[in-house]
Protein backbone atom coordinates (compact mmCIF):
# COMPACT_ATOMS: atom_id res chain seq x y z
CA UNK A 1 0.00 0.00 0.00
CA UNK A 2 1.45 3.48 -1.32
CA UNK A 3 -0.23 6.74 -0.64
CA UNK A 4 0.10 10.42 1.23
CA UNK A 5 1.84 10.54 4.08
CA UNK A 6 3.02 13.31 6.27
CA UNK A 7 5.31 13.32 9.06
CA UNK A 8 4.71 16.64 11.66
CA UNK A 9 8.56 17.10 13.07
CA UNK A 10 10.47 15.18 10.51
CA UNK A 11 13.77 16.14 11.74
CA UNK A 12 13.59 13.37 14.36
CA UNK A 13 16.09 10.53 14.37
CA UNK A 14 13.89 7.58 13.89
CA UNK A 15 11.11 9.80 11.82
CA UNK A 16 13.34 11.25 9.36
CA UNK A 17 14.87 7.77 8.38
CA UNK A 18 10.87 6.59 8.36
CA UNK A 19 10.27 9.00 6.04
CA UNK A 20 13.32 8.11 4.27
CA UNK A 21 12.30 4.81 3.91
CA UNK A 22 8.72 5.08 2.90
CA UNK A 23 9.79 7.49 0.00
CA UNK A 24 11.87 4.64 -1.12
CA UNK A 25 9.01 2.38 -0.97
CA UNK A 26 7.35 4.97 -3.38
CA UNK A 27 4.72 6.94 -0.79
CA UNK A 28 4.57 10.46 -1.21
CA UNK A 29 5.80 12.09 1.65
CA UNK A 30 5.90 15.50 2.96
CA UNK A 31 7.13 17.26 6.37
CA UNK A 32 7.42 19.66 8.28
CA UNK A 33 9.80 20.60 11.46
CA UNK A 34 10.82 24.02 13.22
CA UNK A 35 14.00 22.93 13.48
CA UNK A 36 16.26 20.30 11.86
CA UNK A 37 19.77 19.61 12.86
CA UNK A 38 22.88 17.46 10.98
CA UNK A 39 23.04 14.91 9.71
CA UNK A 40 19.08 15.03 9.36
CA UNK A 41 19.18 17.90 7.60
CA UNK A 42 21.54 16.46 4.72
CA UNK A 43 19.43 13.29 4.68
CA UNK A 44 16.31 14.45 3.96
CA UNK A 45 17.41 16.92 1.39
CA UNK A 46 19.06 14.19 -0.41
CA UNK A 47 16.06 12.35 -0.73
CA UNK A 48 14.19 15.39 -1.61
CA UNK A 49 12.35 15.57 1.47
CA UNK A 50 13.58 18.33 3.26
CA UNK A 51 10.84 21.09 4.06
CA UNK A 52 10.87 24.54 1.99
CA UNK A 53 10.50 26.63 4.96
CA UNK A 54 11.06 25.79 8.75
CA UNK A 55 7.74 26.20 10.91
CA UNK A 56 4.25 24.90 11.06
CA UNK A 57 2.15 25.34 8.17
CA UNK A 58 -1.81 24.02 8.10
CA UNK A 59 -1.98 23.72 4.24
CA UNK A 60 0.16 20.79 4.48
CA UNK A 61 -2.93 18.64 6.18
CA UNK A 62 -5.55 18.09 3.50
CA UNK A 63 -8.05 15.52 3.05
CA UNK A 64 -6.28 12.99 1.08
CA UNK A 65 -3.51 12.18 3.47
CA UNK A 66 -3.64 8.51 4.10
CA UNK A 67 -1.32 9.08 7.21
CA UNK A 68 0.10 11.98 9.39
CA UNK A 69 2.68 11.11 11.91
CA UNK A 70 3.54 12.73 14.63
CA UNK A 71 7.17 12.94 16.75
CA UNK A 72 8.17 13.47 20.35
CA UNK A 73 9.39 16.99 18.96
CA UNK A 74 6.04 18.57 18.25
CA UNK A 75 3.45 19.55 21.05
CA UNK A 76 0.08 18.95 21.72
CA UNK A 77 -0.83 22.83 20.39
CA UNK A 78 0.64 22.29 16.83
CA UNK A 79 -1.67 24.07 14.83
CA UNK A 80 -0.65 21.04 11.93
CA UNK A 81 -2.14 18.26 14.58
CA UNK A 82 -4.93 20.05 15.40
CA UNK A 83 -6.04 20.50 11.89
CA UNK A 84 -5.42 17.05 10.93
CA UNK A 85 -7.96 16.05 14.12
CA UNK A 86 -10.54 18.35 13.16
CA UNK A 87 -10.33 16.80 9.67
CA UNK A 88 -10.38 13.34 11.04
CA UNK A 89 -7.49 11.79 9.62
CA UNK A 90 -5.82 9.16 10.91
CA UNK A 91 -2.67 10.11 13.61
CA UNK A 92 0.09 7.34 14.28
CA UNK A 93 2.75 7.99 16.26
CA UNK A 94 5.67 6.54 14.80
CA UNK A 95 5.65 2.90 16.63
CA UNK A 96 2.13 2.69 15.47
CA UNK A 97 2.63 3.40 12.08
CA UNK A 98 6.05 0.81 12.60
CA UNK A 99 3.59 -1.91 13.92
CA UNK A 100 1.08 -1.33 10.83
CA UNK A 101 3.75 -1.95 8.54
CA UNK A 102 4.69 -4.91 10.07
CA UNK A 103 1.79 -6.52 11.28
CA UNK A 104 1.62 -9.87 9.34
CA UNK A 105 5.54 -10.12 10.31
CA UNK A 106 7.36 -12.08 12.90
CA UNK A 107 8.31 -8.73 15.29
CA UNK A 108 11.68 -8.97 17.40
CA UNK A 109 11.90 -6.21 20.45
CA UNK A 110 15.26 -5.25 22.14
CA UNK A 111 14.98 -3.47 24.85
CA UNK A 112 16.68 -1.72 28.24
CA UNK A 113 18.17 0.91 29.38
CA UNK A 114 21.21 0.25 27.97
CA UNK A 115 22.93 -2.09 24.97
CA UNK A 116 19.60 -2.00 23.04
CA UNK A 117 21.15 -0.68 19.94
CA UNK A 118 24.58 -2.10 19.79
CA UNK A 119 22.38 -5.39 20.33
CA UNK A 120 20.22 -4.75 17.54
CA UNK A 121 22.99 -3.46 15.47
CA UNK A 122 24.64 -7.50 15.97
CA UNK A 123 21.54 -9.08 15.18
CA UNK A 124 20.91 -6.55 11.81
CA UNK A 125 24.95 -7.62 10.97
CA UNK A 126 24.68 -10.69 11.20
CA UNK A 127 21.61 -11.56 9.22
CA UNK A 128 22.82 -8.71 6.99
CA UNK A 129 26.26 -10.70 6.65
CA UNK A 130 24.28 -14.39 5.48
CA UNK A 131 21.95 -11.96 3.48
CA UNK A 132 18.81 -13.09 5.43
CA UNK A 133 15.51 -11.33 4.58
CA UNK A 134 14.72 -8.94 7.22
CA UNK A 135 13.22 -5.79 8.41
CA UNK A 136 14.52 -3.53 10.80
CA UNK A 137 14.51 -0.31 13.14
CA UNK A 138 17.57 0.55 14.98
CA UNK A 139 18.97 3.91 16.18
CA UNK A 140 22.27 4.50 15.27
CA UNK A 141 23.88 4.56 11.78
CA UNK A 142 25.26 0.96 10.88
CA UNK A 143 28.24 -0.07 8.16
CA UNK A 144 26.67 -1.85 5.49
CA UNK A 145 23.15 -0.21 5.90
CA UNK A 146 22.41 3.05 4.23
CA UNK A 147 18.88 3.79 6.77
CA UNK A 148 18.14 2.66 10.38
CA UNK A 149 14.68 1.92 9.08
CA UNK A 150 13.94 -0.49 6.29
CA UNK A 151 10.14 -2.08 5.48
CA UNK A 152 9.80 -4.30 2.70
CA UNK A 153 7.95 -7.55 2.37
CA UNK A 154 10.42 -9.24 4.69
CA UNK A 155 9.05 -12.13 7.10
CA UNK A 156 10.46 -10.54 10.21
CA UNK A 157 11.68 -7.33 11.34
CA UNK A 158 14.17 -6.59 14.00
CA UNK A 159 13.00 -3.57 16.11
CA UNK A 160 14.77 -1.27 18.32
CA UNK A 161 12.21 -0.70 21.31
CA UNK A 162 12.63 2.54 23.10
CA UNK A 163 11.12 3.03 26.31
CA UNK A 164 10.37 6.70 25.84
CA UNK A 165 7.05 8.42 24.93
CA UNK A 166 5.30 7.77 21.13
CA UNK A 167 4.16 11.08 20.78
CA UNK A 168 2.74 13.92 22.52
CA UNK A 169 -0.61 12.17 22.15
CA UNK A 170 0.24 9.26 23.49
CA UNK A 171 2.36 8.75 26.98
CA UNK A 172 2.91 5.27 26.53
CA UNK A 173 6.40 3.75 25.89
CA UNK A 174 7.14 3.32 22.56
CA UNK A 175 7.96 -0.38 22.33
CA UNK A 176 4.60 -1.58 23.86
CA UNK A 177 3.15 -0.61 20.19
CA UNK A 178 5.33 -3.01 18.44
CA UNK A 179 3.86 -6.25 19.92
CA UNK A 180 6.55 -8.84 20.03
CA UNK A 181 6.73 -12.47 19.17
CA UNK A 182 10.87 -12.59 20.37
CA UNK A 183 11.39 -9.76 23.33
CA UNK A 184 14.56 -8.91 24.89
CA UNK A 185 15.64 -6.59 28.22
CA UNK A 186 19.05 -5.56 28.47
CA UNK A 187 19.00 -3.68 31.21
CA UNK A 188 16.86 -1.40 33.56
CA UNK A 189 18.76 1.65 34.96
CA UNK A 190 16.12 4.87 35.48
CA UNK A 191 16.99 7.50 33.18
CA UNK A 192 14.10 10.24 31.51
CA UNK A 193 13.43 11.60 35.08
CA UNK A 194 11.11 14.06 33.42
CA UNK A 195 8.67 11.76 32.57
CA UNK A 196 9.44 8.95 34.92
CA UNK A 197 9.99 10.64 38.16
CA UNK A 198 10.70 7.77 39.97
CA UNK A 199 12.71 4.71 39.81
CA UNK A 200 9.20 2.65 40.02
CA UNK A 201 7.60 4.25 37.62
CA UNK A 202 10.17 3.51 35.32
CA UNK A 203 10.60 0.04 36.46
CA UNK A 204 6.76 -0.11 35.54
CA UNK A 205 7.09 0.60 32.15
CA UNK A 206 9.18 -3.06 31.29
CA UNK A 207 6.85 -4.91 33.54
CA UNK A 208 4.17 -3.68 30.59
CA UNK A 209 6.94 -5.08 27.95
CA UNK A 210 6.98 -8.77 29.52
CA UNK A 211 3.23 -9.07 30.24
CA UNK A 212 2.88 -8.10 26.77
CA UNK A 213 4.77 -10.92 25.23
CA UNK A 214 2.49 -13.69 23.51
CA UNK A 215 1.72 -17.22 24.19
CA UNK A 216 4.24 -19.02 22.14
CA UNK A 217 6.74 -16.43 22.53
CA UNK A 218 10.18 -15.89 23.88
CA UNK A 219 11.89 -13.09 26.17
CA UNK A 220 15.53 -13.21 26.78
CA UNK A 221 17.01 -11.39 30.09
CA UNK A 222 19.90 -10.31 31.41
CA UNK A 223 20.59 -12.62 34.29
CA UNK A 224 23.24 -10.09 36.08
CA UNK A 225 20.69 -7.31 36.42
CA UNK A 226 18.87 -7.71 39.34
CA UNK A 227 16.32 -5.37 38.18
CA UNK A 228 15.91 -7.01 35.12
CA UNK A 229 15.65 -10.48 36.60
CA UNK A 230 13.09 -9.31 38.77
CA UNK A 231 10.53 -7.93 36.77
CA UNK A 232 10.87 -10.89 34.30
CA UNK A 233 10.81 -13.30 36.83
CA UNK A 234 8.10 -11.74 39.50
CA UNK A 235 5.56 -11.97 35.74
CA UNK A 236 6.17 -15.50 35.09
CA UNK A 237 3.90 -16.87 32.24
CA UNK A 238 3.90 -21.04 31.58
CA UNK A 239 3.04 -20.29 27.73
CA UNK A 240 6.18 -17.81 27.72
CA UNK A 241 9.49 -19.34 27.56
CA UNK A 242 11.83 -17.19 29.28
CA UNK A 243 15.51 -17.38 29.20
CA UNK A 244 18.74 -15.55 31.00
CA UNK A 245 22.04 -14.59 29.67
CA UNK A 246 25.13 -13.73 30.66
CA UNK A 247 28.74 -12.69 29.57
CA UNK A 248 30.21 -14.73 27.05
CA UNK A 249 33.16 -16.72 27.68
CA UNK A 250 36.27 -14.81 26.38
CA UNK A 251 39.58 -13.98 26.64
CA UNK A 252 41.86 -10.88 26.37
CA UNK A 253 45.45 -10.94 24.36
CA UNK A 254 47.57 -8.25 23.47
CA UNK A 255 44.63 -5.96 23.94
CA UNK A 256 42.40 -8.34 21.65
CA UNK A 257 39.15 -9.97 22.84
CA UNK A 258 38.57 -13.42 21.51
CA UNK A 259 35.21 -15.46 22.21
CA UNK A 260 34.94 -18.94 23.31
CA UNK A 261 32.33 -21.10 21.59
CA UNK A 262 31.42 -24.36 23.78
CA UNK A 263 33.99 -26.47 21.71
CA UNK A 264 37.33 -24.12 22.96
CA UNK A 265 37.46 -22.77 19.51
CA UNK A 266 38.67 -18.97 19.73
CA UNK A 267 36.64 -16.03 17.70
CA UNK A 268 38.85 -12.64 17.52
CA UNK A 269 36.05 -9.47 17.43
CA UNK A 270 36.81 -6.22 16.66
CA UNK A 271 34.40 -4.77 19.96
CA UNK A 272 35.93 -4.72 23.68
CA UNK A 273 34.18 -4.49 26.92
CA UNK A 274 31.94 -6.78 29.22
CA UNK A 275 29.37 -4.75 28.52
CA UNK A 276 29.85 -5.68 25.08
CA UNK A 277 30.33 -9.39 25.56
CA UNK A 278 26.99 -9.69 27.03
CA UNK A 279 25.81 -7.98 24.45
CA UNK A 280 26.75 -10.18 22.23
CA UNK A 281 25.47 -12.96 24.15
CA UNK A 282 21.92 -11.49 23.71
CA UNK A 283 22.49 -10.80 19.50
CA UNK A 284 23.71 -15.34 19.87
CA UNK A 285 20.48 -15.66 21.50
CA UNK A 286 17.89 -14.09 19.12
CA UNK A 287 19.70 -15.21 16.21
CA UNK A 288 19.46 -18.81 17.10
CA UNK A 289 15.94 -18.27 16.90
CA UNK A 290 15.96 -16.51 13.66
CA UNK A 291 17.76 -19.70 12.30
CA UNK A 292 21.37 -18.69 12.53
CA UNK A 293 23.44 -21.36 13.42
CA UNK A 294 26.67 -20.94 16.76
CA UNK A 295 29.15 -21.34 13.25
CA UNK A 296 27.29 -18.96 11.48
CA UNK A 297 27.19 -16.14 14.43
CA UNK A 298 30.58 -16.68 15.36
CA UNK A 299 32.11 -16.15 11.48
CA UNK A 300 29.72 -13.11 11.36
CA UNK A 301 29.98 -11.36 14.31
CA UNK A 302 33.86 -11.05 13.81
CA UNK A 303 32.99 -8.53 11.41
CA UNK A 304 31.27 -6.18 13.34
CA UNK A 305 33.05 -3.08 13.95
CA UNK A 306 30.16 -1.93 16.58
CA UNK A 307 27.25 0.56 15.74
CA UNK A 308 28.02 4.62 15.21
CA UNK A 309 29.00 6.61 18.35
CA UNK A 310 29.63 2.93 20.40
CA UNK A 311 32.79 3.30 21.36
CA UNK A 312 33.72 3.94 18.07
CA UNK A 313 37.54 5.18 17.21
CA UNK A 314 37.95 8.56 16.19
CA UNK A 315 41.64 8.41 15.57
CA UNK A 316 44.59 6.70 16.94
CA UNK A 317 48.45 7.05 16.93
CA UNK A 318 51.52 5.45 18.10
CA UNK A 319 49.73 2.47 19.85
CA UNK A 320 46.74 4.99 21.68
CA UNK A 321 43.30 5.53 20.44
CA UNK A 322 41.16 8.45 21.01
CA UNK A 323 37.01 7.36 21.09
CA UNK A 324 33.70 8.67 21.07
CA UNK A 325 30.89 6.75 23.30
CA UNK A 326 27.32 7.89 23.20
CA UNK A 327 27.36 7.17 27.01
CA UNK A 328 25.91 9.71 29.56
CA UNK A 329 24.01 7.93 31.91
CA UNK A 330 25.05 6.64 34.79
CA UNK A 331 25.24 2.77 34.37
CA UNK A 332 26.75 3.54 30.72
CA UNK A 333 29.59 6.04 31.82
CA UNK A 334 30.96 2.85 34.37
CA UNK A 335 30.19 0.36 31.84
CA UNK A 336 31.89 1.66 29.18
CA UNK A 337 35.05 3.20 31.51
CA UNK A 338 35.39 -0.31 32.53
CA UNK A 339 35.04 -1.21 28.64
CA UNK A 340 38.45 0.78 28.34
CA UNK A 341 40.18 0.27 31.02
CA UNK A 342 39.97 -4.02 30.96
CA UNK A 343 41.23 -3.94 27.42
CA UNK A 344 43.78 -1.38 27.59
CA UNK A 345 44.45 -2.27 31.43
CA UNK A 346 48.58 -1.35 31.11
CA UNK A 347 47.56 2.20 29.20
CA UNK A 348 46.36 5.27 30.86
CA UNK A 349 42.92 6.64 30.40
CA UNK A 350 41.49 9.80 30.06
CA UNK A 351 37.56 10.24 30.07
CA UNK A 352 35.74 13.59 29.38
CA UNK A 353 32.07 13.28 29.67
CA UNK A 354 29.53 15.93 28.77
CA UNK A 355 25.76 16.12 30.98
CA UNK A 356 23.58 16.62 28.00
CA UNK A 357 20.64 14.78 28.91
CA UNK A 358 17.60 16.32 30.25
CA UNK A 359 17.95 13.75 33.06
CA UNK A 360 21.77 14.15 33.55
CA UNK A 361 21.73 18.37 34.00
CA UNK A 362 18.66 18.14 36.80
CA UNK A 363 20.19 18.63 39.93
CA UNK A 364 17.74 15.51 41.84
CA UNK A 365 19.41 13.23 39.55
CA UNK A 366 23.11 13.86 39.91
CA UNK A 367 23.47 11.95 43.04
CA UNK A 368 23.02 8.71 40.43
CA UNK A 369 26.09 9.68 39.23
CA UNK A 370 27.88 8.53 42.63
CA UNK A 371 30.71 6.32 42.23
CA UNK A 372 30.41 5.56 38.85
CA UNK A 373 33.86 7.69 37.08
CA UNK A 374 36.67 6.45 39.26
CA UNK A 375 38.38 4.30 36.91
CA UNK A 376 39.82 7.09 34.57
CA UNK A 377 43.29 8.28 35.87
CA UNK A 378 42.20 11.79 34.55
CA UNK A 379 38.20 12.11 35.36
CA UNK A 380 36.65 15.72 33.15
CA UNK A 381 32.65 16.34 33.47
CA UNK A 382 31.46 19.28 31.14
CA UNK A 383 28.32 20.93 30.98
CA UNK A 384 26.52 24.05 28.96
CA UNK A 385 24.75 26.49 31.60
CA UNK A 386 23.34 27.39 28.09
CA UNK A 387 21.63 24.02 27.78
CA UNK A 388 20.14 23.57 31.15
CA UNK A 389 18.74 27.00 30.50
CA UNK A 390 17.46 26.12 27.31
CA UNK A 391 16.18 22.94 29.01
CA UNK A 392 14.51 25.46 31.89
CA UNK A 393 16.01 23.85 34.78
CA UNK A 394 17.11 24.64 37.89
CA UNK A 395 20.98 25.93 37.41
CA UNK A 396 23.72 23.31 38.61
CA UNK A 397 27.50 24.50 39.84
CA UNK A 398 30.62 22.63 39.18
CA UNK A 399 30.46 22.16 42.91
CA UNK A 400 26.98 20.50 42.72
CA UNK A 401 28.62 18.27 40.09
CA UNK A 402 31.65 17.25 42.09
CA UNK A 403 29.75 16.73 44.97
CA UNK A 404 27.22 14.25 42.97
CA UNK A 405 30.43 12.12 41.45
CA UNK A 406 31.62 11.93 45.34
CA UNK A 407 34.96 12.26 43.06
CA UNK A 408 38.04 14.38 44.69
CA UNK A 409 40.15 14.04 41.28
CA UNK A 410 37.69 14.87 39.00
CA UNK A 411 37.92 18.06 37.04
CA UNK A 412 34.85 19.78 35.97
CA UNK A 413 34.35 22.81 33.21
CA UNK A 414 31.22 24.71 32.39
CA UNK A 415 33.36 26.49 29.26
CA UNK A 416 33.63 24.47 25.90
CA UNK A 417 36.64 26.92 24.98
CA UNK A 418 38.36 26.25 28.60
CA UNK A 419 37.73 22.64 28.34
CA UNK A 420 39.43 22.47 24.80
CA UNK A 421 42.59 24.66 25.91
CA UNK A 422 42.67 22.26 28.66
CA UNK A 423 42.93 18.81 26.61
CA UNK A 424 45.37 20.31 24.20
CA UNK A 425 47.76 21.46 26.22
CA UNK A 426 48.71 18.32 28.45
CA UNK A 427 50.95 15.84 26.59
CA UNK A 428 48.31 12.53 26.78
CA UNK A 429 50.95 10.60 24.90
CA UNK A 430 50.35 7.74 27.34
CA UNK A 431 46.87 7.97 27.24
CA UNK A 432 43.67 6.69 25.80
CA UNK A 433 40.69 9.03 25.53
CA UNK A 434 37.23 9.05 25.99
CA UNK A 435 34.77 11.19 24.88
CA UNK A 436 31.09 10.50 25.87
CA UNK A 437 27.97 12.80 25.57
CA UNK A 438 25.03 12.58 22.95
CA UNK A 439 25.78 15.88 22.38
CA UNK A 440 29.24 17.56 20.88
CA UNK A 441 30.86 19.82 23.87
CA UNK A 442 29.34 23.09 23.18
CA UNK A 443 29.77 22.66 19.39
CA UNK A 444 32.93 20.78 18.76
CA UNK A 445 33.53 18.78 15.44
CA UNK A 446 35.21 15.65 17.31
CA UNK A 447 36.52 13.91 14.32
CA UNK A 448 38.93 17.26 13.62
CA UNK A 449 39.23 17.59 17.70
CA UNK A 450 40.31 13.80 17.86
CA UNK A 451 43.13 14.62 14.73
CA UNK A 452 44.63 17.25 16.92
CA UNK A 453 44.89 15.43 20.25
CA UNK A 454 47.07 12.64 18.46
Amino acid sequence: MTGKVHFIAIGGSAMHNLAIALKINGFQVSGSDDEIFEPSKTRLKEHGLLPTNEGWNTENITQDLEAVILGMHARQDNPELIKAKELGLKIYSYPEYIYQQSIDKQRVVIAGSHGKTSITSMILHVLNFWNKDFDYLVGAQLEGFSNMVKLSNAPIIVIEGDEYLSSPDDRRPKFVHYQHHIGLISGIAWDHINVFPTFDSYKEQFVSFVKLTPKGGKLFFSEDDAEVKDVCQSNPNPDVTQKGYSTHKHVIKNAITFLIDKNGNEHEIQVFGEHNLKNINAAFNICNCLGISNEQFYEAIKTFKGAAIRLEKLASNNGRTIFKDFAHAPSKLKATTQAVKAQFGNQKMLACLELHTFSSLTKAFLTQYKDTFSLPDTAIVYFNPDTIAHKKLEPISVEDVKAAFNNPNLLVFNDSKTLQEYLLKPDWSEYNILLMSSGNFGGINLKEFANKLV
